[in-house]
């Protein structure tokens, strides 16, 4: 049995489809899988050809594996990934704890052409590389795109269709071409790159995350990947803030200069740069989190993933909540197109589940309070050390079993780290 094709070209492009998905990363290659396994005829594109790099931590954490286990990639991504036991949070003065939960660690080329296989297996049409220039319009509703191909020269093409699915990413010109985007400028900034050092092997095995006060107002992470590579880098998931005229304005950070700090004041990272062989370049990229930044929706268009703000403030974690948006936003189609359901109803329902999500947002937006704070790691390493029930409420977290109630403040952040 031969895999379903990828990269189909533009001259391949059908005139219409019943749901356009724009973007095949985690949200997009996700919500077409569950489109297409749902009987949707279902077009994916993607501005660039698949395999592709993308800038990320490549951690995998509890609700990425329920969103894959749901999609039905679970085994075949466990079968590439690096299994994880603990998120080791690492305070300014060395103490650590290690927060037990579902973990693995697999490079997003790998990880995003699973899903994008996935998806087109179960019928989906995957084209690419095809760029989103506009959406087609008829009386203020989304009925189509216009897509350009990798030869500029040539005309682009457009397909109508029922749904436009945005699951772009955090880069905003397609949100803006869309009308949806909020927020030019994103949350945060993140520099990685992948480094092969056998010698440490075994000496680091869990997702490890730093706080010093020289990375603030960020972090540092080393998450392992198998045959001896380790995903390195660090992130500002606050990088930019509202000015006096309320314009949004990145922080003074030079995210090369915050690398060569964590190399500096964390030893395994100093260990493993020096020891060993960097693959490639050191990559940056934003980060939009917190579900903001973006409107949700407008009439025949419904935003997910990373484009609608799905990454979380704290560690800057978006992989497990773009798969969920992505599965939403299909759910939500496919129920109107069961119930012969109109637009303001679809949108309704999309817009109704994603504000079920913001409350784990918000744990993490209120945690990342640490970042501009790190003393505060040191409080709730002590903490934590002190009372297995904290360490046990802080793996409910990460493992999405226990949301603090009433999580607004500070206050109640810390009465969640400190109550017995």
């Amino acid at each position: 049995m031969h895999p379903a094709p990828l990269n189909r070209p533009l001259a391949d492009l059908p005139p219409a489809c019943e749901v356009l998905v724009v973007g095949a990363g985690p949200a997009g290659s996700a919500a077409a899988r569950t489109l297409a396994r749902a009987g949707v005829d279902v077009v994916l594109i993607d501005q660039q050809a698949f395999p592709r790099d993308k800038v990320c931590g490549d951690g995998l954490i509890p609700d990425a594996h329920r969103a894959m286990a749901k999609l039905g990639v679970l085994d075949e991504v466990m079968a590439l990934a690096q299994p994880v036991k603990h998120l080791r949070c690492i305070a300014p003065r060395g103490g650590r704890i290690d927060v037990p939960g579902t973990l693995a660690v697999l490079p997003r080329r790998q990880l995003d052409l699973v899903l994008c296989r996935a998806a087109a297996e179960a019928g989906a049409r995957m084209h690419a590389p095809l760029r989103f220039i506009e959406p087609l319009e008829d009386a203020g509703r989304v009925v189509g795109a216009r897509l350009q191909g990798h030869d500029e020269a040539r005309a682009p093409r457009e397909i109508r269709a029922r749904w436009v699915l945005l699951a772009s990413g955090a880069v905003p010109q397609a949100s803006l071409a869309a009308g949806v985007c909020d927020r030019r400028t994103p949350s945060g900034v993140a520099l990685r790159g992948y480094v092969k050092n056998d010698a440490m092997v075994g000496r680091i095995t869990e997702l490890e995350v730093a706080w010093h006060r020289r990375l603030k107002p960020g972090y540092g992470w080393i998450f392992p990947c198998r045959d001896g590579v380790f995903n390195i880098g660090v992130g500002v998931a606050q990088s930019h803030r509202r000015d006096a005229l309320g314009r949004h304005r990145m922080l003074d950070v030079n995210l090369r200069e915050v690398f060569a700090a964590f190399t500096e004041v964390h030893a395994p990272a100093r260990e493993l740069m020096e020891g060993g062989t960097l693959l490639g370049e050191l990559k940056g990229a934003p980060l939009r989190c917190s579900l903001e930044g973006a409107r949700r929706s407008r009439p025949g268009l419904l935003v997910a993933g990373e484009a609608a703000g799905s990454t979380y403030a704290l560690t800057g974690e978006g992989i497990g909540k773009a798969l969920e948006t992505g599965v939403l936003a299909a759910e939500a189609v496919i129920e109107g197109q069961r119930l012969s359901l109109g637009d303001d109803a679809v949108r309704a329902r999309y817009e109704a589940d994603l504000a079920a999500l913001k409350p784990r947002f918000a744990i993490y937006e209120k945690a990342s309070s640490v970042n501009e704070r790190p003393w505060l790691v040191d409080l709730l390493v002590w903490s934590a050390r002190r009372s297995p029930r904290r360490l046990q409420r802080m793996s409910g977290v990460l493992e999405e079993t226990h949301t603090p109630a009433n999580l607004v403040t500070a206050r109640s952040f810390l009465r969640m780290v400190f109550e017995r």
